[in-house]
């Protein structure tokens, strides 16, 4: 039991709006009264509204309160959805069964409903290399993906080198992938002009 249900004898506010069995508006009382009322039908009397004024309070029987209460809370917990980000992590040199099989757990990701971020991890030399080739690289994993999906924003460069991230798309089937376009960005060209 929670403090926000006080039942009985242990309601202290000395006045009380309150309802009935049936959902009815007895109105406002003592606190004695509607602890007689509710004896009187053999039931309980439920403080519900303990922040009103003056509180309210339902005569009702208590362990059928407490049945449906957590019924409500069940059905809600099973309804709420967190959203995670999931990562899947490549390289330029990733395989194509390697892809596969990450892009196979992307698609389970997205299916659950959980965005998927894309890093392409560049090191060393590779993060001097063709921002184009850096693109295509990146796109290989896109295309063994089984849910049909959408990009959160273009691929933008990252600590990591770059990344992208996805979400399902829930518009289009699953053969009606859109192509995600994924823009240069200018300040790779400028600093490949300034390497060269």
């Amino acid at each position: 039991m929670t403090p926000q249900e006080r039942i009985n004898r242990q309601i202290r506010a000395s006045e009380l709006q309150v309802i009935g069995p049936e959902g009815e508006n007895l109105g406002t009382m003592p606190t004695d009264q509607a602890l007689a009322l509710a004896e009187e039908k053999g039931l309980d009397l439920v403080e519900i509204g303990p922040k009103s004024t003056p509180p309210v309070a339902k005569i009702l029987e208590y362990g059928k309160f407490l049945y449906d209460k957590r019924k409500k809370e069940k059905v809600a917990k099973q309804n709420s959805h967190v959203t995670e980000v999931k990562a899947i992590q490549i390289t330029i040199g990733t395989g194509e069964h390697d892809l596969e099989l990450k892009a196979k757990n992307a698609s389970k990701w997205l299916k659950e409903g959980h965005r998927v971020k894309i890093d392409l991890f560049l090191r060393g030399r590779a993060k001097y290399l063709d921002p184009k080739f850096h693109h295509e690289r990146l796109t290989r994993i896109l295309h063994f993906i089984t849910e049909p999906y959408k990009a959160i924003e273009e691929a933008k460069k990252s600590h990591k080198g770059l990344t992208i991230i996805i979400e399902r798309d829930k518009t289009q089937n699953k053969n009606e992938n859109k192509q995600i376009i994924l823009k240069e960005n200018p300040t790779d060209e400028k600093r490949e002009a300034h390497l060269a």
